[in-house]
């Protein structure tokens, strides 16, 4: 009896891979709306929407073709921060992708590859954290956000604050 299942399978991933790389081109056409051209010059902008909490986002790394990015909420009660949704993102200017690497309802960061994870698993991941992340992006620009509301940031996040510090000391 022969089978075709391998085959079936070779080219189910290859559709899947085509419409996670479809979410990569809109996810990069969402940050084009948000990120301004003098964001070069800036590792921090935020955005004020009136009935929305702060939006931030951060230049984590850059390279000639690719910033690795932060975008969060900021809650701030008293003097208490917090941040939630945690994206981190890799945008590729040349390629016009932008990937999430993380993607955190909650506060903080995970990192979800792992060399035993079998490739569905990874492609499955990938795809939960991009569609997530392209849901908001387009809700943030229902919202308001835009090009025009994105301001160099008065400060960074705490967390950016202490990795700064803590690379001045060595």
């Amino acid at each position: 009896m022969v089978t075709f299942r391998r085959i079936n399978s070779i080219e189910s991933q290859k559709h899947a891979l085509t419409r996670l790389q479809d979410v990569q081109e809109e996810i990069y056409r969402q940050l084009q709306l948000l990120i301004p051209d003098d964001f070069a010059f800036h590792d921090s902008l935020e955005s004020h929407v009136a009935g929305s909490p702060v939006l931030r986002l951060e230049a984590l790394e850059r390279h000639a073709y690719t910033t690795f990015l932060r975008l969060t909420y900021e809650f701030n009660d008293g003097d208490d921060r917090s941040f939630a949704p945690d994206a981190h993102i890799r945008f590729y200017s040349d390629a016009h992708l932008a990937e999430a690497t993380s993607y955190n309802t909650g506060q903080g960061c995970d990192r979800t590859a792992h060399p035993s994870y079998p490739p569905a698993h990874l492609l499955q991941q990938a795809w939960r954290r991009n569609r997530a992340l392209d849901r908001w992006l387009d809700y943030l620009l229902k919202q308001g956000h835009s090009l025009e509301t994105m301001r160099p940031a008065r400060r960074r996040t705490r967390e950016s604050e202490e990795t700064r510090v803590f690379a001045e000391i060595s």
